[in-house]
């Protein structure tokens, strides 16, 4: 069941968004070798909560950490630990969603840490283009699939990568995570009609070579690896489907 968002909803939900934006711009200024993860979650905390909200991922579904931090092989879900030290070439993926006054705001960004490789860097230039191509191609009364996961795809695989098909966006608002899925690859199960009042993340997770697969950490049950063991990056924005296109509601 697809919600379409009210103008007062919107407005709480946008307000929440920028929040978010907000948030992981400033998670960004930190980002250099020698770090830790948890040093990054703890940071977030205090800067959420300074603005009167709080971060939505701590305790949800049991998830023991207020942003999710996800090092080069890591496609998502990655814990916040002072075992994680940033370091030299690395590429990580900060993912922050927010909670104000009840309405939720999504975001996420992928960063090099220090000077990276060519490969890594391209990845990232790319992965940022799929959504901003994905986001620019949303029009009300078109299908959802047609406008994200087809043009996502197809902007992607002529570079040898491969978007992950077993995670997706999802509809964001009044709850954390609603209705509808949100593929990355061309796929019509569950495909819906856009609407004005519409709002869902974008969010495609993209890996470095051919394989989309991915595994669970079977100890943490949330740390999401590429299997091939190849680097993955991702971007994502909180969207509102208007009368005329997109509003990006996470917009930094």
């Amino acid at each position: 069941m697809v919600i379409i968002k009210n103008a007062s909803q919107i407005d709480g939900i946008r307000k929440s968004s920028r929040l978010a934006a907000q948030t992981l711009d400033y998670l960004s200024t930190f980002v250099k070798p020698g770090i830790n993860t948890e040093e990054l979650n703890e940071l977030a905390v205090k800067f959420i909560s300074g603005h009167g909200a709080i971060a939505a991922p701590l305790n949800y579904g049991g998830f023991p950490k207020s942003i999710c931090t996800s090092i080069n092989n890591v496609v998502c879900h990655g814990i916040p630990s002072t075992k994680d030290v940033l370091k030299e070439g690395d590429i990580i993926n900060i993912d922050v969603t927010t909670i104000l006054d009840g309405y939720y705001g999504d975001t996420s960004a992928t960063y090099p840490v220090g000077n990276i490789s060519q490969s890594a860097k391209d990845l990232i230039v790319r992965t940022k283009n799929s959504l901003d191509i994905a986001i620019n191609s949303i029009r009300p009364g078109k299908s959802l699939n047609d406008c994200v996961g087809k043009v996502i795809e197809k902007y992607l695989i002529p570079f040898g990568y491969a978007p992950v098909r077993d995670l997706g966006g999802h509809g964001v608002g009044l709850k954390f995570h609603e209705d509808p899925f949100v593929f990355h690859n061309t796929n019509p199960e569950g495909d819906i009609t856009l609407k004005p009042g519409m709002t869902f993340t974008i969010e495609p997770m993209v890996n470095a070579g051919t394989d989309w697969h991915v595994t669970i950490d079977p100890q943490d049950g949330w740390t999401v690896r590429t299997r091939d063991g190849s680097l993955s990056a991702q971007f994502e924005h909180t969207i509102l489907v208007t009368d005329t296109g997109a509003e990006i509601l996470t917009q930094s």
